[in-house]
């Protein structure tokens, strides 16, 4: 009798979490329009670097040599590494308040959600697109990791051009297909 209970439970946790994988995968586990997504994503970067403040030079001098001075080397904070993990560091989180609005026009645009308990739209249908975009973010920027940091270290992303050097140059998601115009150059 208790193997009956237990199969009946297991049962019971296997239909609820089919009904939410069906429910809910599609919106999770896909993003229709990339281009929107990454813009996103670009604005988010492009707050981060507006609001960077000023940082002295990293001294790397910790080493004393045999007439007691110090050696090794300043690196200056704009080319570093760590500049890079300040602005890329949570970025992803961030992409958790916004969700997908869907405009007169019938194109969706992904929005900054400043108070969720004011939100008059599906609060859980939001917070899954909130998920999702911050999903996206995650697999976009490990997908460009490298020559973003890159881009990062030799000062060739701007604010006003995250949008671009990201979406345009690294993934091609705002590249139109049938040529090879691209599209919304340098608007967020």
């Amino acid at each position: 009798m208790e193997k009956k209970y237990k199969t009946g439970n297991l049962r019971s946790a296997l239909w609820l979490l089919s009904l939410t994988t069906v429910l809910f995968a599609p919106v999770v586990s896909s993003i229709d329009d990339k281009c929107a997504a990454c813009k996103a994503v670009a604005v988010e970067l492009e707050i981060g670097l507006s609001n960077e403040k000023p940082k002295d030079d990293l001294d790397m001098r910790y080493r004393l040599n045999s007439k007691g001075q110090r050696e090794g080397k300043v690196i200056d904070y704009r080319v570093s590494e760590l500049r890079v993990v300040d602005l890329l560091d949570g970025l992803c989180d961030k992409m958790q308040d916004y969700m997908l609005e869907e405009l007169d026009s019938g194109k969706e645009e992904w929005i900054k959600v400043r108070d969720w308990d004011s939100l008059k739209t599906d609060k859980q249908a939001a917070k899954a697109h909130s998920k999702a975009i911050s999903t996206f973010c995650g697999r976009l920027l490990e997908e460009t990791e490298d020559e973003l940091s890159e881009r990062i270290k030799v000062g060739s992303i701007q604010v006003g051009g995250v949008s671009k050097v990201l979406c345009q140059d690294l993934t091609k998601y705002c590249i139109s297909l049938g040529n090879s115009k691209r599209i919304d150059d340098g608007e967020l």
